[in-house]
């Protein structure tokens, strides 16, 4: 279940590089830094997780855009979905293998404008972009956590945006914006710290992981932990072309199927063939099996197995009311202005999740908006909505910025 999947592109794009598959794609020490910056925290004394588990110097990958006002009122929270980053915009390079996953919608002019707002985006807790996850050097032991890295949630993941927005100097973000789980980051800021923020735009999302989006996420994971060059999570120093790449391509293309509609795949695809038909093979493939087994390829060459499973099951685990009495009173703490949007051909995140939300705020007096996005690209229109998208964001950000003026 990987919500940050990228846009239908050319199985020919030559953003994939030759050679054998790596047994990670996860950022490491050394390689170049592009746009990322970094900050450590937890030196002194562990960072406790939510489930139980510790983790000694944390650090956080982020990366930002525009200028920060005297006043710290103009910072806006971008939160990526499972296999996004820090890059939420600016070109592809050598430190940044795909551009950035929301590059039209953050930028001068654009929705979320940096010449008007102070952007940040961070990796999350747990990934493989510069922040701490598995491929992480375990100061411990000198070695890549691999199978020891601990369970995070998405509540861990907040609580480290709000260490780097300490450092940046920022008390109150203007707003929390986020697709997927970045939804859910942006649902649990204004739970977590609804003094600490002005507004929130939680796109295709939910207050909770249902049964069915675990399930899909359990088809992932199991594919990931089935191949054996996955070696239980400990496959660092597997060369190239021996790790669990299979796996990890596995998982992508059951998640990249749920990403889309029905509709879309029939007509970008139809029953195109690569093979001729005249006699049959097990080992025929169509032009959707080309592309799918690309896009599996592409994220393996970008991302982590074991961060895959880690962020998988922060997702699963997302239950705004756990510990809290329930989703009703963990939503009664929320009480600033709320940009609800779904995806009209959404069947991963369908829209009578977000209208729950939406629903639940307004009956609590909240201001809170509800947008159907009528889309025919299924989860990833958050993504690739840019144009329907726009102006919604834009003109509440406006409101929410001039209502503090």
């Amino acid at each position: 279940m990987d919500p940050a999947a990228d846009p239908i592109d050319d199985p020919s794009d030559a953003s994939v590089s030759l050679g054998p598959l790596p047994a990670t794609g996860a950022w490491q020490p050394g390689d170049p830094v592009g746009d990322r910056r970094f900050q450590t925290f937890a030196t002194d004394h562990p960072l406790v997780l939510e489930g139980g588990g510790r983790l000694s110097d944390v650090t956080v990958a982020y990366e930002t855009w525009g200028e920060l006002d005297a006043a710290a009122s103009n910072a806006v929270l971008v939160c990526h979905a499972l296999t996004g980053d820090s890059h939420a915009a600016g070109p592809q390079g050598d430190a940044h293998p795909t551009a950035g996953w929301w590059d039209d919608m953050v930028g001068p002019g654009r929705a979320i404008d940096t010449d008007r707002y102070f952007v940040v985006c961070c990796n999350v807790l747990g990934g493989c972009q510069g922040t701490t996850g598995p491929a992480s050097v375990d100061p411990g032991t000198g070695r890549p956590y691999g199978s020891q890295f601990p369970v995070v949630s998405i509540r861990d993941m907040v609580r480290t945006q709000r260490l780097v927005a300490r450092r940046l100097g920022i008390t109150r973000w203007l707003a929390v914006v986020g697709g997927s789980m970045g939804g859910m980051q942006a649902l649990e800021w204004g739970v977590m710290h609804p003094e600490r923020v002005r507004a929130l735009v939680p796109i295709a999302t939910a207050s909770e992981a249902s049964p069915w989006q675990i399930g899909y996420s359990l088809m992932g994971r199991r594919s990931v932990t089935l191949d054996p060059a996955f070696r239980g999570g400990d496959y660092y120093d597997a060369a190239p072309g021996d790790g669990p790449a299979a796996g990890l391509a596995a998982a992508r293309i059951v998640a990249q199927i749920t990403y889309r509609a029905d509709l879309e795949y029939e007509e970008r695809f139809g029953r195109e063939s690569m093979d001729r038909i005249d006699h049959f093979s097990l080992d025929h493939r169509f032009e959707v099996e080309r592309y799918l087994d690309y896009q599996g390829d592409k994220l393996v060459r970008r991302f982590d197995a074991n961060s895959y499973l880690v962020l998988n099951k922060a997702m699963d685990l997302h239950d705004l009311g756990r510990r809290r009495g329930g989703t009703a009173r963990a939503l009664g703490r929320i009480h600033v202005p709320t940009l609800n949007v779904s995806i009209s051909s959404d069947t991963l995140y369908p829209p009578h999740q977000q209208q729950r939300v939406h629903e639940r705020l307004t009956a609590d007096g909240v201001d809170s908006r509800y947008l159907m996005i009528d889309s025919p690209h299924g989860h990833d229109g958050f993504l690739l909505e840019a144009e329907a998208l726009t102006e919604p964001i834009a003109d509440f950000l406006d409101e929410v910025a001039k209502s503090d003026a």
